[in-house]
């Protein structure tokens, strides 16, 4: 037991001796204590044993207690709306010096109801007047080295006079998992009736009876239920609802309809939603483009504001901000080693000149300027990763970012020692940079893009990295594979001999949105596509700015059901750092969309959904996000257009930006696929799809996912491609024309036996795998390692499998035994010599065929 465990065990202990149980005056006895045994949920938690919940349990012997850092929160969801007329506060020892009590109608925007400043811990019972459904703890500063620990968080007030449930306008079915009892064909499922798209449909067997049904998870108040029916349409059918799926009550009985679209009033209570067809109206079965189902247990439908503050884990410095350095500080000691917390940050610069700071990065923590350039925001001193945390190795120095600021270095190089999903973007260097940690330990990155080096970048340990649309003032070394497209500066190609493969230019680059201040304004900057490009893209900055008035600013607490909702208003997503549990899938339909995260904002599904569908249309740009598989297993976590989409977005494709993607690790996470891209000329910039071998919830079957990209659209370019651990195939590619530039990959450690990898008479499923039916693709700068911890004695027939046909061409190919944990007995197909021994020596084809 640590010294502060000790403490606060003692602590504790006295504190269930002194203190009673706290009521409120006998002035305020009238009114009802709302919060006791409501939702509460908070910023953070000190550990598991310390949760939201315990702060209204009502029992003044456990307590919440929040990470070590001024900023935090604790909120109780009230469940109604209620006139708020007293708070009480019960602090432990770690209490606030200074906090607001806050008041929201929505969990999202909140007013101030009482300021206090210089507490002194012990029990605060404050006046209030005011009204809303949630009421907040927000501390601002503490007055102990540990975070703000409350016994009980109390509001007491009368509930809102009750008023008729009004029938909201929002979906509720929507993205919700469904079924049937046949489909036509595996692309008309039961799903493509709730994903919100008007182009994708439900169709069974052409025999009565036929049925379709939705889960929205929990029992829900239905008002009205909308069909949109394709030509093969239900003559006779019924509406019901059941509480279990097996019960059933007929809401309403439709006869001689006449298809197309069509709305019914109903009322019912149920979790489940099924339309019974009894008779058809055609000679085929039941074609249904969208089914609604409308509650009024849901979102009341009014419209949902965009802007907004920036939410509770972003922190907007500028540089005569007190204490600055101490920010930074209090951040790095909470995330250093936070490989799988739930701690999510974003410092915002504003532009500037800071001088002699040292921002140390620690997990999901991203630094960025607030200016339309880099040059705007200047750092004189360094934004560091180091690797002290993991004894000098960086090979898990994973999640975290910098992006659009300029750097001197304080002595004259920079360190960013990094591994995989830690981007380094649209980044100044006025010195050398140095991408290994302090001690020259093992080290696994990396991206950098739209960058400028002024001096020399020295990889040094690390075993690979991609490089794009940059300017270095050289390179000194690399260990496997060093890959460079568009680069000023960068090596010639040498991987005949050496690790470097160089591409004069990118054939098609659009940079990632970023958020920046024009004036007082906060703006999301847009670029445009480019082609064959070489050099960063600014200062020119072609593009478009967004206000953040088109945004919905998603924050902590936010659900489902809402998000969908602001999106179908028109609204843009701007997700603030923080973890968001899902219940049905986010579903984004409109062209030219936004999704933009910060601070390593993460998207769980739960209950079997999927997380994130987008349709077949225009220019949608996901970016900076991670996507965590939840502990029932999804389809498809995120899903790049409907099965069978053909539209030609050449002029103005779809684009992924720093999506990463995470299956176990921080708990049990299924998934069958990862990412499937369905979508043409879809543009997939840096991503790391990683099924977890370490962690919590791993294991062959505990954290199971069979495939990691599958793409099955054309014309499909990858940059900085970044795929681990699969099950299966970790990519797998059936569409026509696509190219990749760079892959790295490793096999999965825990395969338990050659049999259970074994397929087709082949042992092991290839890393990249192009599907025989493709005539031509491309690729460049290709690794894959094998790491077979559970069976060393392992042979891995190859690492790459493709096609032998004059439009399949690979470049810079390679494959790896890890210290002699398993081998490769070939390359590409049977090409390429086997590898052996512990020496990790790669076995390398410049060109296949």
């Amino acid at each position: 037991m640590g010294l502060r465990s000790l403490g606060v065990a003692l602590a504790s202990t006295a504190a269930l001796i002194i203190l009673p149980v706290v009521a409120p005056p006998s002035a305020l006895a009238a009114d009802a204590n709302l919060s006791q045994g409501r939702t509460a949920t908070s910023s953070s938690t000190e550990n598991a044993a310390t949760p939201a919940a315990a702060a209204v349990d009502g029992d003044t012997g456990t307590r919440w207690s929040s990470a070590a850092t001024d900023d935090q929160w604790l909120q109780v969801d009230l469940g109604a709306t209620a006139s708020i007329s007293q708070v009480v506060l019960n602090w432990e020892t770690a209490y606030a010096a200074d906090y607001k009590i806050q008041v929201s109608p929505d969990g999202g925007s909140w007013s101030d109801l009482r300021t206090v400043t210089g507490g002194d811990g012990g029990t605060d019972t404050l006046t209030v007047s005011g009204q809303g459904r949630y009421v907040r703890m927000q501390g601002v500063h503490r007055a102990t080295p540990w975070g703000y620990s409350l016994w009980e968080f109390q509001v007491y007030g009368t509930p809102g006079a009750t008023q008729p449930a009004a029938c909201s306008t929002a979906n509720s079915a929507q993205g919700r998992t469904a079924s049937a009892s046949s489909t036509e064909n595996a692309g008309t499922p039961a799903s493509a009736a709730f994903d919100g798209n008007d182009s994708t449909r439900w169709s069974s067997q052409a025999t009565d009876p036929q049925w379709l049904r939705v889960d929205l998870g929990s029992s829900q108040d239905i008002c009205k239920i909308d069909l949109n029916w394709e030509a093969a349409y239900g003559k006779d059918f019924q509406l019901q609802a059941s509480p279990d799926g097996q019960n059933w009550t007929t809401l309403k009985t439709v006869t001689a309809a006449t298809g197309g679209r069509a709305s019914y009033d109903v009322s019912g209570t149920g979790r489940y939603v099924r339309v019974l067809g009894t008779a058809r109206g055609t000679v085929y079965g039941y074609s249904l483009w969208e089914v609604a189902v409308h509650t009024t247990s849901g979102d009341t439908g009014g419209p949902i504001q965009g802007g907004g503050d920036l939410g509770p884990n972003v922190i907007v410095v500028d540089p005569s901000t007190p204490n600055l350095q101490q920010k930074f500080d209090q951040v790095f000691t909470q995330q250093e080693s936070a490989q799988f917390g739930s701690g999510r940050y974003q410092f915002l610069l504003k532009p500037g000149t800071y001088n002699g700071i040292n921002a140390q990065l620690g997990f999901y923590t991203s630094i960025s300027g607030l200016g339309l350039n880099p040059d705007d925001t200047q750092i004189n001193g360094d934004i560091t990763v180091d690797a002290g945390w993991f004894n000098g190795n960086a090979t898990q120095n994973f999640w975290r970012s910098a992006e659009n600021l300029a750097i001197t270095p304080s002595n004259g190089t920079d360190r960013w020692a990094v591994a995989q999903a830690a981007p380094f973007r649209r980044i100044h260097v006025k010195g050398g940079l140095n991408l290994a940690p302090n001690g020259y330990g093992w080290a696994s990155g990396g991206y950098i893009a739209d960058s400028k080096i002024d001096g020399t970048v020295g990889p040094y340990s690390q075993q690979q990295w991609y490089t794009r649309d940059s300017s270095v003032g050289g390179w000194t070394n690399g260990v496997w594979n060093m890959t460079f497209t568009g680069v000023q500066g960068a090596p010639a190609t040498n991987f005949d001999t050496g690790p470097y493969t160089t591409l004069d230019t990118t054939p098609i680059s659009r940079e990632k949105p970023f958020l920046y201040l024009d004036g007082n304004d906060y703006k999301v900057f847009v670029p445009a596509k480019r082609t064959n490009v070489r050099g960063v893209s600014w200062p020119a900055n072609a593009g478009t700015s967004l206000p953040l008035s088109q945004f919905y600013v998603v924050k902590p607490g936010a659900t489902a059901a809402t998000i969908n909702s602001a999106l179908a208003q028109g609204l843009n997503l701007l997700f603030t750092p923080g973890v968001y549990h899902l219940d049905r899938t986010i579903n984004v339909t409109r062209a030219d969309t936004v999704v933009l995260g910060l601070g390593l904002a993460t998207l769980v599904p739960d209950g079997g959904v999927d997380a994130l569908h987008v349709a077949d249309v225009d220019g949608v740009r996901l970016a900076g996000f991670l996507i965590d598989a939840g502990a029932t297993r999804s389809d498809t976590l995120l899903q790049i257009g409907a099965a069978g989409a053909a539209a030609d977005h050449s002029a103005n494709p779809t684009t992924m930006q720093d999506v990463f993607i995470r299956i176990g690790g921080a708990g049990p996470g299924l998934a069958t696929n990862s990412v499937v891209v369905n979508s043409d000329d879809v543009v997939i910039d840096h991503t790391w799809i990683w099924r977890a071998d370490h962690g919590q919830g791993v294991g062959w079957e505990t954290n199971r996912a069979d495939y990691g990209l599958v793409v099955n659209g054309d014309d499909v370019l990858t940059t900085g491609l970044f795929v681990e651990h699969f099950n299966k195939y970790d990519v797998l590619w059936n569409g026509e024309r696509g190219r990749t530039i760079f892959f790295q990959n490793e096999k999965a450690y825990d395969a338990p036996n050659a049999a259970a990898i074994t397929h087709d008479g082949i042992v092991g499923y290839a890393a990249y795998k192009v599907a025989d039916t493709v005539a031509v693709h491309e690729a460049w700068g290709l690794g894959s390692y094998c790491n077979y911890t559970s069976d060393p004695s392992i042979v891995q027939h190859h690492g790459f499998q493709v096609p032998v046909k004059p439009g399949i061409k690979l470049h810079s190919i390679q494959v790896i035994s890890l210290g002699g944990k398993g081998q490769y007995a070939h390359v590409v197909n049977d090409t390429g010599a086997p590898t052996s021994g512990t020496d990790t020596i790669p076995s390398k084809i410049t060109q296949f065929p």
